[in-house]
């Protein structure tokens, strides 16, 4: 039987010592890891608050630094249904008159029903001897196709499978299809245009006898509703008449003086749509808007890190710490913790001052010095604002805006009344903001 001596022979309690020992050495890993903890946290903490100014240097104050980024237009219609617009940037503010003449149109032919001329149905492998009404091909023909600038010949004769009428079709640059389910032809052009039309002939009896069989012969009488034969829409140009002036294209599509038309229905003679062309302040209102809204999150939250209550004696838990606290608890002992890693951190107070002074001052304009509040836009009174809220920028008469909401909308007024001075100031406001935040 094994004997267990221990130090009481001599004195001595060793597993005491040996007990005090290592939890001194335990107590030695346990604070590196509470400052490992802590200074991943402040990383993170870090990236979190990098990530914000980046988007709103990127978001907004890289595009503010530039006049073309405000000088937006809208275009208003009259009548949506007969015409959408798309406003570009060297669009003509004005009043037009447009009519929508015709639409452009894709040439499609529907084949006539076909049957074979035994029992069973086609397919694509079936040959030209297989359809009723094949017999007058004889010794063969030739079917002529003409699709845009294409024109190609097809050689038939008896053995000439429907496959290969398709891949003709398809080589002249159409999409063909043998629907073996309805047992017909279905052709159309790729685009739409008078020009991209496409015709099917055949010259001599034995070429006509190939078409009426594959059911892809117009009615030569031109009667459109006779039975047995194919029936074709043509290929046609868009119309539309602008300010008197006609436009035709291949497409539905125009692009004409800065804006682009798309046409969707013909319009009533003499029932003309008015387009209507103008500079968007609402634009330049919800631009400047969206920016002083991120501006304000940003600084508000700076401020909220800055003016941190203290947690020097709070440290991270270990893992035995743990055990005996509920989750709800662990959170909100670790966010005490977290909310206060930036606390009187020089980094955020100079960047947040650096901020601050160049929205505070001043950009002389024309001899004249302007300020965010010459349009309207401050902060709040400090004894009015929210704790770590004294820092972030109101509209006058923004309605989202229950402080302001009220009052007269300056920046509005100066952005319809005077809207190169709007543009002028947040143009070099934001220059000045791009050039502090890349320093």
């Amino acid at each position: 039987m094994a004997m267990r001596m221990t130090g009481m022979y001599s004195g001595m309690d060793t597993e005491s010592i040996i007990q005090e020992l290592v939890s001194a050495k335990r107590t030695k890993v346990d604070d590196v890891k509470k400052k490992q903890t802590k200074l991943e946290w402040k990383q993170d903490a870090w990236k979190d608050l990098n990530t914000k100014l980046k988007n709103l240097q990127s978001k907004y104050i890289s595009n503010m630094r530039f006049a073309s980024s405000y000088m937006k237009k809208t275009t208003a219609v009259s009548n949506s249904s007969a015409v959408s617009v798309i406003t570009g940037e060297n669009a003509v503010n004005g009043v037009q008159s447009l009519e929508v003449k015709q639409l452009a149109k894709t040439g499609y032919l529907t084949g006539a029903q076909i049957k074979a001329s035994g029992s069973g149905s086609l397919t694509a492998l079936s040959r030209l001897s297989d359809l009723a009404g094949s017999d007058g091909i004889g010794n063969g023909g030739q079917i002529s196709i003409k699709a845009g600038d294409k024109d190609l010949t097809l050689d038939v004769t008896a053995d000439t499978t429907i496959s290969d009428v398709l891949t003709k079709l398809k080589e002249a640059g159409l999409n063909a299809n043998f629907d073996e389910k309805q047992q017909r032809f279905f052709i159309s052009a790729k685009t739409s245009g008078a020009s991209n039309d496409f015709s099917i002939t055949a010259a001599g009896s034995n070429g006509q006898a190939a078409l009426k069989a594959l059911g892809i012969q117009l009615n030569p009488d031109g009667d459109p509703t006779a039975e047995g034969y194919a029936k074709k829409i043509d290929g046609q140009d868009a119309k539309i008449e602008l300010n008197g002036a006609t436009f035709t294209n291949n497409t539905n599509v125009f692009e004409i003086n800065g804006l682009t038309f798309t046409a969707l229905s013909e319009t009533k003679a003499g029932e003309a749509v008015t387009i209507t062309t103008q500079d968007d302040t609402d634009g330049i209102y919800d631009m400047i808007k969206g920016f002083l809204k991120e501006y304000n999150s940003i600084m508000n939250e700076m401020d909220k890190l800055y003016n941190a209550d203290s947690a020097s004696d709070y440290e991270p838990l270990t893992d035995e710490e743990k055990e005996s606290m509920s989750e709800s608890e662990i959170e909100k002992y670790e966010n005490k913790i977290k909310d206060s890693l930036l606390r009187r951190d020089s980094t955020v107070y100079s960047i947040s001052s650096d901020l601050k002074q160049i929205m505070s001052g001043g950009i002389e304009i024309d001899g004249q010095t302007y300020y965010l509040s010459s349009f309207g836009i401050e902060t709040l009174s400090y004894f009015t604002a929210a704790e770590n809220e004294k820092n972030a920028y109101h509209i006058a008469g923004d309605p989202d805006d229950s402080d302001t909401s009220g009052n007269a909308d300056k920046l509005k007024g100066l952005i319809a009344s005077d809207p190169d001075l709007v543009v002028n100031f947040f143009t070099r406001l934001s220059q000045n903001l791009y050039t502090s935040m890349n320093e």
